[in-house]
């Protein structure tokens, strides 16, 4: 089945995205039913104008994207930009840019679609259930990705490494790599290596026999033989003197310790997952972390990106602490205004998803009932600059990316259940698998209903 134009833009009034195309001269060619909504400008007004004129957003003119789409062909994608409406007032959208590529692949023009990120209705299209992977909330794709890799890292042996920022939830990524491996019935064992000086760390780690100083009454076993079998977490690695690299680094290359006041060698059978915030490649060129134990620690490296890069997840973040905290609390908080979430999306989350719960459990205290409002929320404003994010995708011809949006929009509204979807579309179940294979498109999780 091959849809024509007239039909195509019958099912892209449909959904619940703004989507435009622009022509080589950045003038709008096509306007869908949501993006008049969203910007408040009619279709017959918008078509032949230039974008700029019609989404009037703070990237708009040199830091425009969907010119740098059109002259280099990069792609944007969750992309958060302020947006001037047609009535003057602002508003925080999630832009994604791609190209218009003709049958010989020449360019013909870009198209752009986006998501008011600060109303009420955007927000519940997305189901906390449909973005939840064991305890990760997110509809960051870059985040999709490194959460789509764990199982593949669970079932390895290897040692990983984790580096962000404090509060990105290194912890929890390490927890989901103990739940979904072959150890997940074996301890996992927690040590926050910054907490304690060397001494400390030592006779935490290893144990210590009787006797091996003033205090040691009896013996006490370590870290490592309480993770047995397990996964011993290293949490804040990079804060460990060189005298404790050097016996971290034993361990790992011989799978064998020394308790303290000991005179034989313990062989261990532990899975190592180490996390830090700081820098290690750096302290490794300043000399003040071990090269060789940065390599053995960094079979397998994950880079947990901050908030402030996966900015779209802030709106479902900030509903799941809501519904926690009204359970917890027993109130019936509704949610977070729409200036007030405008202005949440904008802030840098210096100490990222941990700062955000904290502001929404110190909201909960100044609000009783209703909405929060940006009083309740009660932080400092960051910069308001759109963030790079980093993440890329690849794009094919126009049509076929115009399919790829709709019918993804479609399986996301319907939950991913084909047949609703099928009927929702008037087209043939058959049809639909076929184009979602042609297409790529998979559900999020093996457990969705079909």
């Amino acid at each position: 089945m091959s849809w024509t134009k007239e039909e195509l833009i019958q099912l892209f009034d449909t959904i619940q995205e703004g989507v435009f195309a622009v022509d080589n001269e950045c003038r709008v060619t096509f306007f869908n039913r949501a993006a008049e909504s969203i910007t408040g400008t009619g279709k017959s007004h918008a078509l032949g104008r230039p974008c700029w004129e019609v989404l009037r957003a703070d990237c708009c003119g040199e830091e425009c994207l969907l010119r740098k789409t059109l002259k280099t062909g990069e792609l944007f994608s969750e992309r958060p930009v302020t947006m001037i409406t047609a009535d003057g007032s602002s508003k925080l959208v999630s832009i994604a840019t791609t190209v218009l590529q003709n049958p010989d692949g020449t360019v013909k023009g870009a198209v752009e679609t986006f998501r008011d990120l600060t109303s009420d209705e955007a927000r519940s299209l997305a189901r906390l259930s449909d973005y939840r992977y064991q305890d990760f909330i997110t509809i960051n794709r870059r985040m999709q990705k490194i959460l789509e890799t764990l199982p593949m890292i669970a079932d390895s042996a290897s040692t990983v490494l984790l580096q962000g920022e404090s509060g990105t939830g290194k912890e929890l990524i390490a927890r989901a790599i103990h739940t979904l491996g072959p150890r997940s019935d074996k301890p996992f064992i927690a040590v926050n290596c910054g907490a304690l000086p060397d001494t400390l760390l030592a006779s935490e780690l290893f144990g210590y026999k009787a006797g091996a100083f003033t205090d040691a009454k009896k013996d006490k076993p370590g870290r490592f033989a309480l993770a047995e079998g397990g996964i011993l977490f290293l949490d804040e690695i990079g804060d460990t003197s060189t005298a404790m690299q050097v016996k971290l680094l034993r361990v790992l290359q011989e799978k064998e310790y020394e308790p303290l006041g000991s005179v034989q060698s313990r062989k261990t059978d532990v899975r190592i997952i180490a996390a830090t915030n700081r820098d290690l490649e750096k302290m490794v060129d300043d000399g003040v972390f071990r090269k060789d134990l940065y390599y053995r620690l960094n079979i397998i490296g994950i880079a947990v990106p901050p908030l402030r890069e996966r900015r779209d997840d802030i709106p479902l973040l900030a509903d799941y602490f809501i519904n926690k905290h009204n359970k917890q609390q027993q109130k019936h908080i509704r949610g977070i205004d729409n200036r007030a979430m405008a202005r949440l999306i904008a802030h840098d989350f210096p100490g990222n998803v941990r700062e955000l719960e904290n502001m929404i459990e110190r909201a909960f205290v100044l609000c009783r009932r209703g909405y929060f409002g940006v009083d309740h929320l009660f932080f400092e404003m960051g910069r308001q600059a759109p963030v790079d994010t980093g993440t890329t995708e690849e794009s094919t011809a126009s049509m076929r990316s115009f399919e790829s949006a709709f019918l993804l929009n479609a399986l996301r509204r319907n939950h991913w259940k084909r047949g609703t979807t099928a009927r929702e579309l008037g087209i043939d179940r058959s049809t639909l698998y076929r184009k979602m294979r042609l297409l790529g498109l998979r559900p999020p999780s093996d457990g969705e209903q079909e």
